[in-house]
């Protein structure tokens, strides 16, 4: 009486969602659209943060989203002064990690790129601007806390992102 879900020995469980969602089937993975097919988040990132979050709709806006990742600042302000110290480091640290390993890469790729002579999209220029005021590590939290804020608008969404080309007014 039992029945033969796996259809194909390669893939098991390739008949059910969760077989096609382990398969490759990018346009399901948690309600994400495509954003295991861009590559700053990837396969991996894509199903880690659809296994994570489970439902975007529980945060209200993209800051919210980032700080529960801990890519924002810490606050030490008091009356008129405001005081930002380091990142928070709250929330999954498997997922920051992800991220800042993606903005990492990003800045990498804006690095070749200019030297290269090739034309950089908005958030990599905006990424060596930050790079060269604060220093790599900090662009990289900063490249990680706007990929953050850029997943949660896709998903929260649905659309895919589009990425666009650098104003004239930046330069």
């Amino acid at each position: 009486m039992h029945r033969r879900v796996n259809s194909s020995p390669r893939h098991p469980g390739a008949t059910s969602p969760a077989g096609a969602r382990a398969c490759g089937d990018r346009r399901t993975i948690g309600g994400l659209p495509a954003l295991a097919q861009d590559p700053r988040v990837g396969l991996i990132g894509a199903t880690a943060f659809a296994g994570s979050i489970g439902d975007i709709r529980s945060f209200r806006s993209p800051r919210r989203f980032a700080a529960w990742l801990g890519l924002t600042p810490r606050e030490f302000s008091s009356g008129n002064i405001r005081r930002l110290g380091s990142i928070s480091k709250r929330g999954d640290g498997y997922l920051r990690m992800l991220l800042v390993h993606g903005a990492r890469a990003v800045l990498y790729s804006a690095n070749a790129a200019q030297r290269a002579g090739r034309p950089l999209d908005a958030l990599r220029e905006w990424g060596l601007r930050v790079s060269s005021r604060s220093g790599h590590n900090k662009a990289a939290v900063a490249v990680a806390n706007k990929l953050a804020r850029i997943i949660w608008a896709s998903w929260y969404r649905q659309r895919d992102f589009e990425s666009r080309p650098p104003s004239p007014a930046t330069h």
